[in-house]
């Protein structure tokens, strides 16, 4: 079984082990019957097996549909609440002096130096404080009517280019309520695709922080000739001297003022309708120049209406912890959820989120353990990390701890594969484990690329919580599928959610037909009201990758090929970019040989490559320092980490490693890569290799190994 093969190796004592199977059997059967009517379970374990979608008729490529819209697809959140800003004035109503958003006071920031001689930024943080959902909604319409005196007009466009915090949210609902049409720009996005995103929309202000106004925006001003006004968001920039004449940068606090003071008497101003546009997102995109995604505010509404459906008792008690990138639409999305259901956001970031975070001084808290937010949301990257780190701490433990750990943990995920909990194993083994997190996670929300299933059931297990799955895209404004609570299968994204339906359209050159039996596979078509506009001044590619139907309904052609199994659940099988045929004509996925790889220890991150002029598949791998530097240590090799990782010998040593686990996760011959080239340097969003989300841009990634492919396919290369 698949449970089988995730569980981990021990080394004890056969006649041991039979003792200790004998007592686990004594202790589960003795403990069951009490569990089973004290814990609900037998409810969760029904609810797990139910038919969670179904297709709305019998024709082959029909549309499924949660069995809970069938009838008719969910919309509004709440009656009469059909724009944003609607949505926050009944939020602001109801939970008036509740807290909403939390930002940690620095407390002292200090320079460290390490041994190799670089100087890291260490910080010492307080207490989170917060600002309530009434103080948001006043620093929000005070912003607002802020801008209007600097000129802003309603339906006219303005960028924020600022890293995730309290501040973007307070913006964004100014934008909201008075109909501006905000334009996100994500903050590791490099010159060019800046430029790119505010020439295009033809902004003239931009709302940033004082570090992006250094560090990136202060090279490229000079290329955005409409640029009028730079808002900082916390407080007075240092003046330069070289900034371009007629562009005037203010603070947030003092467009706030301006707003406060304007009399805006009679004036009514201007309110959204559903139709206008919201946000025009640039999607960080794993191919070629960022595309702007046009946002409605119904297309969001009917988004965060569909997910919203999938998390249980969502509501006051719940605190979310916001690190990703607001300029996402998962956190985005993730954030508005919660804005509107009264639960807390706590802001954090990558780099100060746990004790061991890169920023956190040794000995203080980071952001998980002060907060101890109940959700969260996570890309896989980030999991995989955490996988990984804890794996190694477990080899590291004396001989007796390990093999605890190891029993227990496959003693779990039996449980778990049969819809059972473990108390008991919860409280004595991984409580260690989950305080990393804060200890109080309920769910885990992953999505922005595929989660593999071996870091999900080890997620589920060791942070005691199911790990939602989903999948959506910018352009379904981030909806579309989401796993349910009590559904603990692995590999799959849920059903579609209650906004939206999902059909398959049949792709011949892949080979996948919504006719294959035992399962229906396609490229996976999203409809429903959380489908967005079309791209920005892009009406080519708009009419390239979205449709309408003869009743009216927009389809989103997304490019990921699916299956949906028997109980209406979705499985992401494939990507039709992904697809490279060899020379010989075989077909390899790309993605799915670099999922059966990317969870090695020795690997960090992978990126397959094949070209249809050869016959075999190569490879980029960025590889774990400690794994790397251990192996080449015990095959005698010494040199420095580029030597290690540009040694032709452990290439080699790599690529058995990558050979075997290739055979074991049944990839065919000709899909195990060839040669590859080890990387010194990780892949991370400010190198350009990589979006936001950790997802492969294969384009750069080529362009930036092109003497090594030429290298491994055996051309002359100067």
């Amino acid at each position: 079984s698949q449970a089988a093969k995730m569980k981990l190796k021990h080394n004890i004592n056969p006649i041991l082990l039979q003792f200790i199977n004998f007592i686990v059997l004594v202790y589960s059967l003795v403990t069951y019957i009490p569990w089973y009517i004290l814990s609900g379970s037998k409810q969760a374990i029904e609810k797990a097996k139910q038919v969670k979608a179904r297709p709305v008729n019998n024709k082959p490529g029909g549309a499924y549909r949660s069995v809970n819209s069938l009838h008719c697809l969910a919309s509004v959140l709440y009656p009469g609440c059909d724009t944003l800003d609607k949505v926050f004035k009944y939020a602001k109503t109801k939970y008036k002096d509740k807290k909403l958003l939390g930002t940690r006071e620095i407390l002292k920031e200090e320079d460290e130096i390490q041994p190799s001689g670089k100087v890291f930024k260490k910080v010492i943080l307080g207490k989170y404080t917060w600002l309530s959902y009434e103080d948001v909604y006043i620093k929000a319409v005070n912003f607002g009517n802020g801008l209007a005196v600097l000129g802003q007009q309603p339906k006219t466009n303005i960028a924020i280019f600022c890293e995730t915090r309290a501040e973007w949210m307070i913006a964004a609902q100014a934008c909201f309520m008075c109909n501006y049409q905000l334009v996100t720009l994500y903050a590791t996005l490099g010159g060019p695709a800046i430029v790119h995103g505010l020439n295009e929309t033809e902004v003239t202000t931009i709302i940033t922080s004082k570090e992006l106004m250094q560090t990136k925006l202060k090279e490229i001003v000079s290329q955005v000739p409409l640029l009028r006004h730079i808002i900082t968001v916390d407080g007075k920039p240092t003046t330069w001297s070289e900034f371009p004449k007629g562009v005037i940068v203010h603070t947030m606090a003092s467009v706030q003022a301006m707003g406060a003071k304007a009399d805006i008497g009679n004036k009514q101003p201007s309110r959204p309708v559903p139709s206008d546009i919201a946000v025009i997102m640039y999607t960080s995109g794993s191919t070629g120049i960022p595309k702007g995604v046009m946002i409605s505010h119904c297309n969001i509404i009917a988004g965060i209406t569909g997910m919203a459906e999938r998390i249980p008792n969502l509501g006051e008690k719940d605190i979310y912890i916001g690190y990703l990138p607001l300029a996402h639409v998962l956190e985005l999305s993730a954030e508005l959820v919660c804005l509107s259901h009264g639960c807390r956001i706590g802001y954090s970031s990558p780099q100060t989120l746990a004790d061991q975070s890169s920023k956190i001084k040794k000995g203080s808290k980071g952001d998980v353990t002060t907060l101890k937010p109940t959700l969260m949301a996570a890309v896989p990257e980030i999991m995989d990390r955490i996988y990984k780190n804890v794996m190694n701490k477990v080899n590291e433990m004396t001989s007796f701890q390990r093999n605890l750990f190891i029993l227990a943990y496959n003693y779990k995920m039996e449980q778990i594969s049969k819809g059972y909990t473990t108390p008991l194993c919860d409280s004595l083994i991984f409580r260690k484990v989950r305080m990393l997190l804060g200890g109080k996670i309920r769910i885990l929300l992953c999505g922005g690329a595929p989660l593999s299933a071996a870091t999900q059931r080890f997620m589920n297990i060791c942070f005691c919580c199911p790990v939602g799955q989903g999948y959506g895209l910018t352009e379904s404004a981030g909806a579309g599928t989401i796993t349910e609570v009590w559904d603990y299968t692995t590999g799959r994204v849920g059903a579609p959610l209650v906004c939206c339906e999902i059909k398959l359209m049949n792709w011949e050159e892949g080979g996948y037909y919504n006719t294959d039996k035992p399962y229906p596979r396609g490229e996976i078509l999203i409809g429903g009201q959380n489908v967005t506009v079309g791209y920005y001044k892009n009406e080519a590619r708009t009419r390239k990758d979205f449709t309408v139907d003869e009743n009216g309904q927009r389809w989103l052609h997304t490019g990921d090929i699916g299956e949906f199994h028997h109980d209406g659940c979705l499985k992401i099988i494939d990507r039709k970019k992904d697809l490279v045929k060899l020379q010989a004509g075989e077909y390899v996925s790309l993605g799915k040989v670099e999922a059966a790889l990317k969870n090695l220890p020795l690997v960090d991150n992978i990126c397959a490559y094949a070209s249809s002029f050869h016959s075999y598949v190569i490879g980029f791998v960025v590889p774990n320092q400690k794994e790397l530097a251990e192996l080449a240590r015990k095959k005698g090799f010494k040199g420095t980490w580029e030597e290690i990782c540009n040694s032709p010998e452990m290439e080699k040593e790599v690529l058995k490693v990558l050979a075997e686990a290739a055979m074991a996760a049944n990839l065919e011959k000709f899909e195990i890569p060839v040669k590859i080239r080890l990387s010194p340097d990780p892949w991370t969003p400010e190198t350009g290799l990589v979006t936001d989300a950790f997802k492969l841009k294969r384009k750069e990634l080529t362009a930036f190994y092109q003497m090594d492919i030429d290298r491994m396919y055996g051309k002359n290369v100067k």
